[in-house]
């Protein structure tokens, strides 16, 4: 059986090339031939081929190799070379071959935020509108929000509509597939990357060669990080003499890393501070304590991902108080949240049985 993958292809983020890995490495346990297939935002992909081209010509001609930028898209680079096996076939939402139909046998979109209807380019390729309606797969997309952009409504109802199999990542996705369709046939799963354990996933990580022996604090905030937050960060660090280490701070030799030293840093922390749903899930995977902040900057609610985690896996404790880290924070004991996360793998791998007819 051959299964191409549907999710977002761009970008430097580490969640989202981690679970494109996990949802492959999951097909593949099946014996699947699993390829992930690039979706240009683009209109035309020639233009979208151009355009990197003169892109790469400009970075040789004025030396911007090393810009920090530049470095990590270097990283990400070798993770998707060494890790992600990408289909000779592209696509984009207004060049849509209905050839790709005769190369494999479903199409799997999933996971990640691709049906976030604040992002432009999250259209028919995200929907697998391309494709033969029994060849559709929804394997826990994420809407990323908890309420779908008005203008979007009447879409997403036809394409969601038109998915036979589907699952989602977030109980407030479900509440909106339930508002938009009335369907009552959705699923929630766990994000694809909680269905490796922490020996498959060292598999794939690799030791940062900045990366000194002194203990660390991890912050990986995609938000922005207050004063306030910041100071009690430091000072949890100067008491138990560890080092910061802040992973989106251009000014840092840690911020040109790639998905392969991120694992390794999650492992590895003295503990994590964060407002990434993804860190949080590795956090766990790797039995090291976190603290999860809401992301305070955002108009739009972007919580709904991390909600379902905590209250799933019944971790209240792990969230910012909004005043103190406390002695009770640092520590942790996820054995009543890995059972529960047995039940989750066997839910989502019976999805993925019944949906693909293993």
């Amino acid at each position: 059986m051959k299964v191409g993958i549907i999710t977002i292809t761009e970008g430097e983020n580490f969640g989202n090339r981690l679970q494109n890995y996990a949802v492959q490495y999951i097909l593949e346990k099946e014996n699947i031939q699993a390829e992930t297939i690039r979706n240009y935002k683009d209109e035309n992909i020639y233009l979208y081929i151009l355009k990197k081209r003169v892109k790469k010509l400009i970075k040789k001609i004025f030396d911007l190799e090393k810009n920090p930028e530049e470095k990590r898209k270097k990283f990400f680079n070798k993770f998707n070379k060494e890790f992600i096996k990408f289909s000779k076939y592209k696509i984009s939402n207004k060049n849509m071959s209905k050839k790709i139909n005769n190369y494999y046998d479903y199409f799997i979109c999933g996971s990640d935020q691709i049906w976030n209807s604040n992002y432009k380019e999250n259209g028919l390729v995200n929907f697998l509108q391309f494709c033969e309606p029994n060849k559709r797969v929804a394997f826990a997309p994420s809407f990323g929000t908890n309420e779908l952009n008005e203008n979007y409504k009447e879409l997403y109802k036809k394409w969601i509509e038109s998915i036979p199999k589907i699952s989602i990542r977030e109980e407030a996705g479900k509440k909106i597939i339930e508002e938009l369709t009335g369907r009552k046939d959705v699923e929630v799963l766990v994000d694809p990357t909680m269905l490796l354990n922490a020996e498959e996933w060292d598999k794939v990580s690799r030791k940062p060669e900045q990366l000194k022996e002194k203990k660390y604090i991890l912050n990986y905030f995609l938000g922005n990080l207050s004063e306030e937050r910041k100071n009690e960060i430091n000072r949890v660090a100067k008491e138990n003499d560890c080092d910061v280490i802040n992973l989106l701070d251009k000014n840092s030799p840690f911020y040109s890393i790639g998905p392969s030293e991120f694992l390794y840093l999650e492992k590895h922390a003295f503990m994590i501070c964060t407002d990434s749903f993804h860190s949080c899930v590795f956090a766990i995977l790797y039995n090291r304590p976190f603290i999860v902040f809401n992301r305070e900057d955002n108009t739009v609610s972007m919580n709904s991902r991390i909600e379902t985690l905590i209250n799933k896996f019944c971790l209240d404790n792990r969230q910012y108080n909004g005043k103190k880290i406390s002695n009770e924070n640092i520590k942790c004991d996820y054995t009543n949240a890995y059972k529960i996360l047995e039940e989750e793998r066997k839910k989502a791998k019976l999805f993925l049985k019944k949906s693909l007819n293993l």
